[in-house]
């Protein structure tokens, strides 16, 4: 039997607080607000008590900033597609943000079982004045598990609306793809950590991104296999490929905890349950 779930969650500024509120249909949840950083940013941990998606699963889940909030919505551990042999699993993310809203969109990577047929979408709107910060990680089978990646597929959807789009379609079958220079090389972790804006980037502020970006990827064991880009003028993104997900997941918090300083002038705190 597929299950089907939706939540929707939304932030306000009251009284200079950033308050979550929500509503869910079925076995999706947002556990109780922290402020680890204080009153203006309010940090939720999204729950799917089911723990994974099969064939004909839904999950769809729509954020709203509203004007002058500051949300962090992360995950307490990997989302899970597991094996079908009919449809598809379905995750839809859509987040709006409106003017001088920021959201940091930060759940732990998505595991790809072999033999998995899935979709994970997520579609953004950012007024002018907004800034979204978020990632995506995708891990295709359990290598460390002697499970890999050798059936299957996985469709990728990420957009600005109006300013960026990027999809890919990942099968186990493609093997100029999955092993070929061009593709990913034997990777089984791909991972990208952006930055989306409601207007265009300044030159001075967009390069300073890049530079620490590209900083930190130097120093890293991945500096082969990753890199900083602006494919757009609202759009910053570094894109990594690895053989598992720690090293990429390592250095893209290390990336996002440089960059919040230059973005918004606070601290790179990260989330209570990333330490547990």
């Amino acid at each position: 039997m597929a299950w089907h779930a939706g939540l929707r969650l939304d932030y306000a500024l009251e009284g200079g607080r950033t308050v979550a509120r929500f509503a869910h249909d079925g076995p999706l949840r947002i556990l109780q607000s922290l402020y680890p950083e204080g009153d203006a940013t309010c940090h939720n941990v999204l729950v799917h008590p089911p723990g994974g998606l099969v064939g004909g699963d839904t999950l769809q889940v729509r954020v709203h900033a509203a004007g002058g909030s500051h949300g962090l919505v992360t995950t307490p551990g990997a989302s899970r597609f597991y094996r079908s042999e009919g449809e598809s699993a379905l995750q839809d993310v859509h987040i709006v943000l409106d003017e001088r809203a920021r959201l940091e969109w930060l759940p732990l990577e998505a595991l790809y079982y072999s033999g998995c047929r899935a979709e994970n979408r997520l579609v953004m709107e950012v007024a002018p004045g907004a800034e979204l910060l978020g990632w995506d990680i995708a891990a295709l089978g359990l290598p460390q598990a002697g499970q890999p990646f050798l059936k299957g597929e996985v469709l990728q959807h990420l957009e600005l609306r109006g300013h960026w789009l990027e999809r890919g379609h990942l099968a186990a079958e493609d093997t100029a793809l999955m092993d070929g220079p061009l593709g990913l090389a034997g990777h089984r972790c791909l991972a990208s950590l952006f930055l989306a804006c409601g207007d265009e980037l300044g030159r001075a502020r967009r390069e300073a991104l890049l530079d620490c970006a590209r900083e930190h990827i130097a120093r890293s064991a991945l500096a082969a296999t990753a890199g900083a880009t602006a494919p757009g003028p609202r759009v910053v993104v570094v894109r990594v490929l690895a053989p598992l997900v720690e090293p990429a997941i390592q250095l893209l918090r290390a990336i996002r905890v440089a960059w919040r300083p230059l973005l918004w002038d606070v601290q790179g705190a990260e989330p209570r349950g990333w330490h547990v």
